[in-house]
């Protein structure tokens, strides 16, 4: 009995690993296919679109069937906040990443958010004369450095819409951050699915404005297979990667979760290689290793592996 329960045990977290593997290669499809609607669609009704079908779909769920979880009673300050906090901060961001797509390559726009754990932990604290402070600047420098290999090339090419892409795909990892902090304040009222299906409809309504004007100036080209692909985008890299990704934080550390964060550069880059033709280059590397590793160095608790004695905090 004991052996059989010791399996189940790690069948449980074999079956979350892998689920979580599996909305990485989701959000890796998914912003593979983003790539490719916003050739053909405007990039903000591109992405209102698909904000508002998958928090609607989020929100049917919770209401007839019990597959998310139960629903919670929203107060009065959690409806305001998830307008002008989560809502607000994620059609903010949508906007900057789906132009970035659009002018620029995938897998750079990946790499440039692949830095964000790192611009989170700057956010965190200013500098200190302690080893926490210099592991968290060390992880920056690391991490801009990275940054750096791919943006500094495209000054020389003289493309005016590739260097604005690499700008607006490095503002992508700042803005996701802010994000990330506007909807860590509003966990405490929410379960992690409720959090995304109110922030993902609130957030695809704000849009609807200048999505208004885009099909104002920009006719919509309506195609079936443009719409079987924003169709994958809407189920599979909005309600499914999430439920995944949030019933993994359910049962393991965030820590722990956020390991698989660091796939994600290499999931849309197979992705973009595969479906797109993407080459990957060397300058690829070279910029992944850099802000992998400085992912690493802010992320890892060196003082639990060298021991406090010699790292200490203070």
């Amino acid at each position: 009995m004991f052996e059989s329960g010791r399996v189940a045990k790690k069948t449980h977290h074999g079956a979350i690993a892998a689920g979580l593997l599996a909305s990485v290669i989701l959000w890796g499809g998914n912003n593979t296919g983003v790539k490719v609607l916003v050739k053909y669609w405007p990039p903000i009704t591109t992405g209102s679109m698909r904000f508002l079908a998958a928090g609607l779909i989020m929100l049917a769920l919770f209401r007839w069937t019990n597959w998310l979880g139960a629903r919670t009673a929203l107060s009065a300050a959690t409806n305001r906040q998830l307008w002008t906090r989560s809502g607000l901060s994620l059609a903010i961001y949508i906007i900057v990443f789906n132009w970035a797509l659009k002018l620029t390559e995938l897998s750079h726009v990946a790499l440039y958010l692949g830095a964000a754990p790192v611009w989170a932990l700057l956010w965190e604290g200013r500098p200190e004369r302690n080893w926490k402070s210099l592991q968290r600047y060390g992880a920056a420098a690391l991490a801009f450095a990275g940054v750096l290999v791919l943006f500094v090339p495209m000054l020389g090419r003289g493309r005016h819409g590739s260097l604005l892409g690499e700008i607006m795909g490095m503002s992508c990892g700042v803005l996701w951050t802010y994000f990330g902090r506007q909807s860590r304040s509003l966990a405490r009222e929410l379960s992690g699915l409720e959090l995304t299906a109110h922030t993902f409809w609130r957030a695809g309504l704000l849009l609807a404005p200048f999505s208004a004007v885009e099909l104002a100036c920009q006719p919509f080209v309506w195609r079936g297979d443009l719409a079987l692909v924003q169709l994958f985008c809407v189920v599979g890299g909005g309600v499914v990667a999430f439920a995944l990704w949030n019933e993994g934080l359910r049962h393991w550390k965030t820590s722990q979760v956020y390991l698989f964060n660091n796939l994600i550069p290499l999931s849309n880059m197979a992705c973009a290689n595969i479906f797109l033709g993407e080459p990957i280059t060397g300058r690829f590397w070279v910029s992944m290793i850099l802000i992998g590793s400085g992912v690493v160095l802010g992320q890892a608790n060196w003082q639990a592996i060298f021991g406090a004695r010699w790292l200490p905090l203070e």
